[in-house]
């Protein structure tokens, strides 16, 4: 059973499963979902989308050089069955992904001990800018120090409410 690499994001394409892309000069893309044959044709590179193995591995957050990374790569030489090799192939496929799992437990820690570092230089930071602006005392407001005083505005003359009386706007003969 051949499990095929997904073009866009490296996961484990299995046979029925995905769908695969052919261009023109015969290249082919196989791809496990239509999520990342979309990003394929919008050529969004892989290594700029956060989800993908491409970007994990950009980032630094998961191994790049690794001897037992190399066992995963596909081999085409076809090899004649015999029951010792099968036996001694899937002990020493149980043994490298062992040693695989051991290598990426330390790999993380090591990861998890750089950010714990960044953690505490944060914290100290923020610490450090609390304390900084306890000593500043925020200026009161002046609307809360003054207090509102009513402002006497004079009523309008009673000729001027009344039509007729007062003003008008007719011109005066002789």
């Amino acid at each position: 059973m051949r499990i095929e690499k997904c073009y866009f994001c490296s996961t484990n394409v299995y046979p029925g499963h995905g769908s695969a892309f052919v261009r023109n000069d015969a290249k082919v893309f196989r791809f496990c979902t239509s999520k990342c044959h979309k990003n394929f044709r919008m050529k969004r590179n892989p290594r700029k989308v956060r989800w993908t193995k491409a970007f994990r591995k950009s980032a630094g957050k998961e191994m790049t050089i690794d001897s037992t990374i190399d066992f995963e790569k596909r081999r085409n030489v076809p090899v004649r069955y015999d029951r010792e090799l099968m036996a001694k192939t899937i002990e020493g496929m149980k043994r490298i992904g062992e040693i695989k799992q051991r290598r990426e437990h330390v790999f993380w820690k090591h990861r998890m001990a750089s950010s714990k570092e960044k953690q505490k230089a944060h914290r100290k930071k923020r610490i450090e800018a609390v304390k900084s602006s306890a000593l500043v005392q925020p200026m009161a407001s002046p609307e809360s120090s003054k207090i509102r005083e009513k402002i006497k505005v004079p009523a309008k003359n009673r000729s001027a409410l009344i039509s007729g009386e007062g003003r008008s706007m007719t011109m005066d003969v002789d």
